[in-house]
């Protein structure tokens, strides 16, 4: 089913459906109207589990996605992946975040995999100060210091 493409939710289903298993005179799913296992997601926002709910769906019922190996055989998405899951993707960097941390928590490999690889062709080329832009990251650093650092480093960068 689509719920559980997540581990996390299908291992509480089968955590529910073994306790109902073992105790059947007050079952709490039937008061609820059958409606089964309340699943708190508290790191996830509607919109996005709405998104990720829309990602179950088609890959369990129109098209499962093409499995994300490495090394990667492309930088283009969609060379990768059929055009639906790259055009999934193609949303703004704040969802996509979202997203990863969703697919993470709620243990979605796939999804995981596609945000994954979504978020390292956003970085891809991009220059450390670039890249601490993209994730909101202040550097420890004093120009002072990563100007050393990069004197020390200079080897390993490209001509």
């Amino acid at each position: 089913s689509v719920a559980k493409m997540s581990a996390l939710v299908e291992t509480t289903i089968d955590d529910e459906d073994d306790e109902d298993d073992e105790d059947d005179e007050d079952d709490e799913n039937e008061e609820n109207g059958g409606g089964g296992a309340e699943i708190p997601l508290p790191n996830v926002k509607g919109a996005v589990l709405a998104k990720v709910i829309e990602y179950c769906t088609h890959y369990t019922n129109v098209e499962e996605m093409t499995a994300i190996s490495t090394p990667l055989k492309s930088s283009k998405i969609e060379e990768v992946v059929q055009q639906w899951y790259a055009d999934y993707v193609k949303v703004e960097q704040v969802l996509l975040f979202e997203l990863v941390t969703a697919a993470n928590f709620m243990d979605i490999k796939p999804l995981l995999d596609l945000t994954c690889f979504a978020v390292a062709v956003l970085i891809k080329g991009k220059s450390a100060e670039e890249i601490r832009k993209i994730f909101n990251i202040s550097s420890d650093f004093t120009p002072e210091d990563e100007a050393q650092v990069r004197e020390e480093n200079k080897w390993c960068e490209k001509p």
